[in-house]
């Protein structure tokens, strides 16, 4: 399987995680766009959906899903999304599509956060794709200046503004071996929404695509992949 081979595989997979009556959280991104074509076929256990970003909501309405806002919504038994880095403890970057506010919000109220991949996206320590950070713009110096203290090196993402109003840096050469520590620390800079970090909330499972077909990881259990 090729990558979007894979990213279909995953798609097709997440499907067998949605309960019968769910309120579903759904993602942004590439992935996840190949998941939000798949819904149609579970409909019937789908009764409301949340999005993380306008762009999703859009899709999600044009294939008939009430799309509802979160504040209306008391429970997410099961969250769907992808990531631009996972490890195996199942720590996620996250954001390069730019939603990684709404997806943290998302993922936060989400009983079960399941995370769909391509076996890219598998990596032994997070750090090689650029860590986004939403950022109140007039932070965005002071913030960068913080960033530059903990050895990462700050871009402003050009001609990016987030659904939030806000920008967003996307920081290189950080090596991240303690990602719940730099997450904590990244979110006490003034200035910070939130950070693509997703360790302390980490992913419940993992569907990874891989050339012989998508493989599944829960947290739970105690067998993690082979390197």
């Amino acid at each position: 399987m090729n990558q979007d081979e894979q990213k279909r595989a995953v798609a097709r997979a997440a499907l067998e995680q949605i309960p019968d009556g769910c309120i579903l959280g759904v993602g942004t991104g590439s992935t996840a766009n190949h998941f939000i074509a798949a819904l149609p076929d579970v409909r019937s256990r789908i009764r409301g959906t949340v999005a993380s970003s306008e762009a999703t909501a859009t899709r999600l309405r044009e294939l008939g899903f009430p799309v509802l806002d979160l504040n209306d919504v008391d429970d997410i038994p099961v969250y769907v999304d992808g990531a631009d880095e996972v490890n195996r403890g199942l720590a996620m970057v996250k954001g390069g599509g730019g939603a990684l506010t709404r997806e943290k919000i998302v993922a936060a109220v989400a009983r079960r956060f399941v995370c769909i991949a391509d076996a890219s996206k598998l990596v032994d320590e997070l750090g090689r794709f650029p860590l986004p950070i939403e950022v109140i713009p007039m932070a965005r110096e002071h913030v960068a200046r913080e960033v530059r203290k903990l050895g990462g090196r700050p871009v402003l993402r050009a001609g990016f503004v987030t659904d939030n109003g806000n920008v967003i840096l996307d920081v290189h050469d950080l090596v991240i071996r303690d990602p719940v520590a730099l997450e904590s620390a990244l979110d006490h800079v003034t200035g910070v929404v939130t950070n693509g970090l997703f360790a302390r909330r980490g992913a419940d499972v993992l569907i990874l695509g891989t050339p012989e077909g998508a493989r599944t990881l829960d947290r739970h259990q105690t067998v993690m992949f082979g390197r």
